[in-house]
């Protein structure tokens, strides 16, 4: 490993590149801090905090929006809407081509359809962005977060509303520098970079806990328990990510002359988790509806200091049961989850057309006719691990609410034991390493998985030689 480090930094494009990304990622964190005008930060920072550590809905979104986009809600700053808007109309564009036949053929067309798509992302973001701001800002005005001599001038909700919207265009903006001249997924990389930002935080509050000689305090078993529970849940989603079935996949022998081409064995990999993070993030976002829904339809009934009726107390119970760690929330976002694995492999894998392909290219599975027989083949086989990737992504998703309530765990540290920070974090750590990897093998040296640089070079040889 340490070999391998001292040869990312003898190739000089390689260096080059990854600087420029640490570079990158230097200025989003600087421009985290530089706060929104008008926003009283201090009252701010306490009620969000407040309302994260007490499991409100209102909290509970909080704290997913930031997770997700990189945000920075809980001192307003000017990439307070972080990279969100253009991840969800990224989003949206990806599923439209999934059912539009227009769209489709525009994805098809190459280089320039997808800049024509991509034109109509950029502006999508800017609508969105511009919803989303207003939103936020009406939220902190009702709360009471925003300086009277600002609340009610135009003037100020014309320049909040721009710099948050100038805020997430700058951060697509680095982005997609960082897939230009940098290494890795750029939009994904400001993500991570975003929620390892709060690793510190949880490691101050693990200390700060820490006292065995108070009972309500954390202890030896705890800390040791923290730290066995991280490393087997993040050795777990390294497994289960790059995890796959693979399906034998047999090459047609045709003759020509005297001599006979084809014939060479090879696999079709199936990813386990193939819906990825996705599913965790449609689940999570949809289970914040009805908390916060049962809980306005409370207080509006217990406006004006009347007594609670039979409504007001069933709204009231709802929205407690549906309040993040309950029972009702935890089943609730299982079976979404589910849902939304089936539903992504539905509009992401298409067997017709993976059939179609094999018996194109003359490939075909040992024991299966070309065509529908084989596409049937391929969806019941995506069908079954689709269970165990959706499994597996329900596992995670519940991890830190149970740690949470069984051992009165604090959020900022068990959302590093599950949820969709930490496989957002494994996701671009592993396709970071792997880029560096193929950039390592490319120039004769070792990797980070293998083994002396002679080895890699003897197998890139062997390959070379194989073609």
């Amino acid at each position: 490993m340490l070999q391998a480090l001292v040869n990312v930094f003898k190739i000089a494009e390689l260096r080059s590149k990854i600087l420029f990304t640490l570079g990158m990622l230097a200025i989003f964190r600087l421009g985290h801090w530089i706060p929104l005008p008008g926003v009283n930060q201090e009252k701010l920072e306490e009620t969000i905090r407040l309302q994260v550590e007490t499991g409100s809905a209102a909290g509970k979104a909080i704290s997913f929006v930031t997770i997700f986009g990189g945000g920075a809600f809980g001192h307003s700053t000017i990439f307070g809407l972080g990279i969100m808007p253009y991840i969800s109309a990224g989003i949206i564009f990806q599923l439209i081509g999934s059912v539009s036949p227009r769209m489709k053929a525009l994805q098809q067309e190459g280089p320039t359809g997808r800049q024509k798509i991509q034109e109509w992302t950029r502006l999508a973001t800017i609508a969105l962005c511009i919803i989303q701001g207003i939103g936020w800002l009406k939220y902190i005005q009702v709360q009471g977060l925003v300086y009277q001599q600002w609340a009610a001038n135009p003037i100020w909700w014309v320049m909040a509303v721009a710099a948050l919207t100038a805020g997430c265009l700058f951060l697509m903006w680095l982005g997609e520098q960082i897939d230009k001249f940098g290494i890795g997924n750029g939009v994904s990389l400001i993500i991570a970079a975003g929620i390892l930002a709060r690793m510190p935080n949880a490691v101050m509050d693990v200390y700060n806990n820490f006292d065995p000689s108070q009972p309500g305090k954390m202890g030896y078993p705890a800390v040791f328990f923290l730290l066995a529970g991280f490393v087997l849940v993040v050795a777990g989603s390294v497994v289960m990510t790059v995890a796959q079935r693979r399906i034998p996949i047999q090459q047609a022998k045709h003759t020509r002359g005297r001599k006979v081409f084809g014939g060479q064995k090879s696999y079709l990999p199936l990813r386990i988790n193939h819906g990825g993070v996705m599913p965790v993030i449609f689940a999570s976002s949809l289970m914040i509806f009805p908390a916060v829904i049962f809980q306005a339809l409370a207080q509006q009934a217990s406006a004006g200091g009347a007594a609670l009726g039979w409504w007001g107390k069933a709204t009231q119970w709802l929205g407690d049961q549906f309040s993040h760690g309950q029972f009702p929330y935890v089943v609730g976002e299982v079976l979404l989850i589910y849902f939304f694995s089936y539903f992504w492999i539905t509009v992401q894998f298409n067997p017709e057309e993976m059939a179609k392909q094999l018996r194109d290219n003359g490939s075909f599975i040992p024991g299966l006719r070309p065509g529908p027989r084989t596409a049937e083949y391929l969806e019941t086989v995506m069908e079954r691990i689709t269970f165990v990737g959706a499994a597996f992504l329900a596992v995670i998703a519940v991890a830190p609410m149970v740690v949470n309530g069984a051992f009165k765990v604090s959020n900022e540290v068990t959302q590093f034991l599950g949820g969709t920070g930490l496989l957002i974090v494994v996701s671009v750590v592993l396709d970071f390493i792997q880029r560096v990897e193929a950039n390592l093998l490319m120039r004769n040296y070792a990797g980070f998985l293998g083994g002396s640089e002679a080895t890699a070079s003897s197998r890139l040889r062997g390959a070379a030689f194989n073609r």
